[in-house]
């Protein structure tokens, strides 16, 4: 993976999150303060605004950029957290101008502690880490069988994906939503959707790498 994936995943992200403001904001109204879906979308559409503006030339820079864009233009917890998990990806991928599958899996294990650690979440809390946590394990899965990228970041949005239903049976233990206590059971937690969509972004950005690849 090279500059311009990581740009297309995160112009991807943007879209599926511009594309699902309300349905996120509808999540987090029933169970927080309805502001996750336009937060999100102000932080996306401002890492989109400032990647074009700057243009950086390696993955890492990318991510980094991201990440500083989410803090400091998303409101709410959304932005300290997504925007930490993306720096520490782009911190751990460094000035490489080209990516391989198992360097973007200890990337995605770094966003993944840096998110935990910023938001003292578990698995089972209630929060995106229920869908991070076994999407990180199922990128790693597949690449340590020797799967492609478009495998491992297939398996890691469809393990997310997983993780979000999963939250619906949960109490929140963590933010606002712990406040509701047993009246959040029955609800998606809006950060594990979230999370979903900027993997569902990333197994798309991809794929179409290895279209374009299969093409040429």
């Amino acid at each position: 993976m090279d500059v311009s994936t990581f740009r297309a995943w995160i112009t991807e992200a943007t879209r599926l999150v511009v594309d699902n403001t309300d349905h996120l904001t509808h999540l987090d109204a029933a169970i927080g303060d309805a502001d996750h879906g336009i937060n999100l979308r102000r932080g996306f559409e401002a890492a989109q605004a400032m990647l074009d503006e700057t243009s950086p030339a390696t993955p890492g820079a990318v991510l980094t950029t991201v990440g500083r864009a989410l803090i400091s233009k998303t409101g709410g917890a959304s932005g300290p957290l997504y925007g930490t998990g993306f720096r520490q990806a782009g911190k751990t991928l460094g000035e490489d101008p080209d990516v391989s599958a198992i360097q973007l899996g200890t990337a995605l294990a770094a966003a993944l502690a840096g998110i935990r650690q910023l938001g003292a979440a578990a698995e089972g809390d209630k929060t995106m880490v229920d869908a991070l946590i076994p999407a990180v394990d199922a990128y790693r899965a597949v690449v340590d069988i020797g799967g492609d990228l478009p495998e491992a970041t297939r398996a890691a949005a469809d393990a997310a994906a997983r993780g979000l239903q999963a939250t619906v049976g949960l109490p929140a233990r963590k933010g606002r939503a712990s406040y509701l206590g047993p009246r959040t059971i029955g609800h998606e937690d809006p950060g594990a959707a979230s999370t979903v969509l900027i993997l569902q972004a990333l197994a798309n950005a991809t794929a179409g790498l290895a279209m374009e690849r299969a093409a040429s």
